[in-house]
This record gives structure tokens, sequence and C-alpha cells, in this order.
């Protein structure tokens, strides 16, 4: 089986105002730990959505309006999710996402690939998230989960890896996820590596 490693930045936090700055992702066979495909990308946006953003989440991803005014159109970056995902076999029962918080990514998500496009492309509706992976893998475990907190760095600090790179992006997001996933719970006939 195959999985959409997968990580956005934005311009806040609320998907009915603010907007996806970049996405990428990594589509990994969770068996072996090989990586399939690669993508990340800045998405353009307008002056209009640029005034919208709440200045904290700018803050912490780095962002500033000169990054994505000649970025990538949306549509662009859509089709070139679509041809990732079909060359790949990104369908239901024979993929997932895993996010470190994927109500929030997948909100965010659904602004670049059309929700209806998504279900007629049959995508996974599965969106698995790194936090309760850890959460039941450490229910029984000193420090417990809610001792510890669940963020991804919390996560990582538990495992002695390093926290994620500064500032936020994207792609950092998918390699630190990566990271955390295998030591979580690891690939049972490998471990993470990119082809060749």
């Amino acid at each position: 089986m195959n999985a959409v490693f997968l990580d956005t930045e934005t311009s806040g936090l609320n998907p009915l105002k603010h907007h996806v700055l970049e996405l990428a992702f990594k589509i990994v066979d969770v068996e072996t730990g090989v990586i399939l495909h690669s993508y990340e990308s800045i998405v353009k946006q307008s002056r209009l959505n640029w005034e919208k953003a709440d200045p904290l989440s700018l803050q912490v991803n780095g962002f500033r309006f000169e990054h994505v005014k000649e970025a990538t159109p949306a549509e662009k970056v859509s089709g070139a999710i679509v041809t990732a995902f079909a060359r790949h076999n990104i369908q239901r029962g024979k993929a997932v996402f895993i996010c470190q918080n994927p109500s929030f990514d997948r909100a965010f998500f659904s602004q670049i690939v059309d929700p209806d496009l998504q279900e007629m492309l049959e995508w996974p509706y599965h969106w698995l998230d790194l936090a309760s992976m850890y959460w039941a893998k450490h229910i029984d475990k000193e420090p417990f989960p809610w001792e510890t907190g669940v963020a991804k760095d919390s996560i990582s600090k538990i495992y002695g890896l390093e926290p994620e790179a500064k500032p936020h992006r994207a792609m950092n997001g998918v390699d630190h996820l990566l990271l955390c996933y295998e030591a979580v719970v690891g690939f049972p006939a490998g471990q993470l590596l990119n082809p060749s």
C-alpha cells in the first residue's frame, strides 16, 4: 500500500478565509519505505487573498507576498497532483493520506483539488494522523502522551530526533513527518529510501 505524506503552509487557520501558500507531499510504499514520488510547490496568491492573511501564521512560515505573487497557479498544482496520484495508483482501498494534522491539511488541500473531483477519482478518504499513532503506541508507557504532548516536535523529542527545520515549509514538514513516522510506526520490510 502507498501513503501520501502531505503538509501545507497556509496564510492562516481558517480555510474559509485563508489560503494554501505551499503544498508538498511524498508518495511512499508503507511496506518498504521507498519514496516513489516527491512534489512541492508554492501556490500563487492574489493581493486580495494576501491581505486576508493572519500575521501570526506568516511569522511561523516566513512567507512574504513576493514569494507567492508569481508562484504556480493553483490549477497547475492541481494538475500535477492528479497526474502523480494517477501514476502511483492513489485510490481508495489502495492508499491513505498521512499528515500531522489531517483535519487542517484536508480542508486546505480541498482548495487546490475540488472535493467533487477527489470523489470522482476515488481518492482515499482516510486521512491518518501521526499524533493518534503515537498516542496509541504510548498509551501504556511513561511518560504518557498527555504528559509529553502530541505535536510533531514533541514526538520527535521522545525519539531523540531533531525538531522540524524552521521556518516552517511544507517539504520540511513532510520530511520531518516521515522521520517521526519511521520512528513511531516503522516500515515492515525496510527503511525510508529514495529510489536511485
